[in-house]
This record gives C-alpha cells, structure tokens and sequence, in this order.
C-alpha cells in the first residue's frame, strides 16, 4: 500500500470546462461589466445542475474576471481606474525585475519563440489568438526569474490582463494591424538580444506604462468621463 493508492486522475471537470467557456465569452464581450451571472438560467440553458455552474463561476472569482455583491451575487467585473493601477504595477514590477540581468542564452532563446510566435498570430487578425500570443511573450520574460511560484502568480495576473488586452484590441482595432502590435516588442526585444539590461528594464516599463495609460482612457471614455 502507498500513499497515492486510490488515487485516480480524471480529466477536466464539468464545472471547469463550463468556466473556460463563461471565460472566453467574457472576454469576447458577450456579457457586459457590471452584468449578473445567473446560474439558474445558465444551468437550465446547459441542461446541467446548478451546483455545477455555481462551482464555475467560483472558479471565474478566482480567476478575477467576476465578483459577488450583495443581493446580486456573480457579477462581471467593472474595471476601475484603481484595479487597473494596482495589475499593471504589479506587473511592471515583475518584468522589471526579469531583465535586470542579460538573459542567459536558454532564456532568449524561448523568448524569441515566443517574439516569433506573437508576430504569426498578428497575421491571423484574431483578437484572441493576439492577445494569448502577447502574453505568452511576456510570460516567457517573467520565467527568466526562475521561480516555479512567480510563474503561476503571473499566469493569474495573465487573466485579468487578458481582459483589458481584449477590451484595447477592440477598441484600437490592432488586430488590423499585424505591424503595430509587434513594433510595440520590437525595442525590448532588441535590449534583450544585446543583453542591455538598463534599456530592457526602460523599454519594458514604457511599454507597459503605455499600455496601461490606454487602458484608462478606454476606461475614462466608458464612464463618461
């Protein structure tokens, strides 16, 4: 007897695969910020239980893309000026950190895979396929850290930053613009091939400054403000 007897591996669960799908319909627009989840409807419309879609949408909270209030329960999120500082921060603090030293040659390495796979999913023009491609580049320079725990903390802010990609590809229409979303790497991935690390922690905190300032204009404009 061991200690893994009757132990078995199973493949995803109805309540996983259900939340994958909430998610990618979150994060096309279907629902809209602010709107409830109702898991009565979303059980009946699925022919599933209900305790089933209420495990899903647990797992889209944890995923950051929906909250519960009182007397509305799941509710999409509504980004504020205030959320959108603290992830980008948080992630300007991690890139940062994985540049300041030259990349070993392993490490580039998987970061030009990564640079290469961005520039063949712009040509695709699929917002989703982009913005998965984009954060995959920038999780492959969070990796250089070499931390098993800060590569998942990443992939956690990866969720919610793949909200507001979607929301700016949208609105900026990139995806129409196979050039532009891969000049935007292009200046941090030449300090990284040169091992200048003082330009990639520049580059890389313009670029993600950037890209947060566009995120709260989009933000402002949908507010009113």
């Amino acid at each position: 007897m061991t200690a893994l007897d009757g132990l078995v591996a199973r493949r995803t669960t109805t309540a996983q695969q259900v939340a994958d799908g909430l998610s990618e319909r979150i994060l096309a627009g279907a629902f809209r910020p602010g709107e409830r989840l109702r898991e009565s409807a979303i059980a009946t419309e699925l022919g599933i239980a209900r305790n089933t879609v209420r495990e899903a949408v647990r797992l889209l909270e944890h995923g950051g893309l929906v909250r519960f209030e009182v007397n509305r329960g799941a509710v999409i999120i509504s980004p504020t000026p205030e959320t959108v500082e603290e992830l980008y921060t948080a992630r300007k603090r991690l890139e940062t950190a994985a540049v300041a030293a030259p990349l070993t040659s392993e490490q580039l390495e998987a970061v030009e895979a990564a640079y290469a796979d961005l520039g063949a999913a712009t040509t695709s023009h699929e917002r989703a396929d982009i913005v998965a491609a984009d954060l995959a580049f920038h999780a492959a320079i969070v990796a250089a850290l070499g931390s098993s725990r800060i590569n998942a903390f990443y992939a956690g802010l990866t969720r919610e930053l793949r909200f507001y990609l979607m929301a700016l590809s949208a609105h900026e229409r990139e995806y129409e613009n196979p050039g532009k979303v891969v000049g935007e790497h292009e200046p941090l991935m030449e300090a990284l091939r040169t091992g200048d690390a003082q330009r990639a922690q520049r580059e890389v905190s313009h670029h993600i400054a950037t890209n947060a300032e566009r995120v709260q204009r989009i933000l402002a404009a949908g507010n009113g403000s």
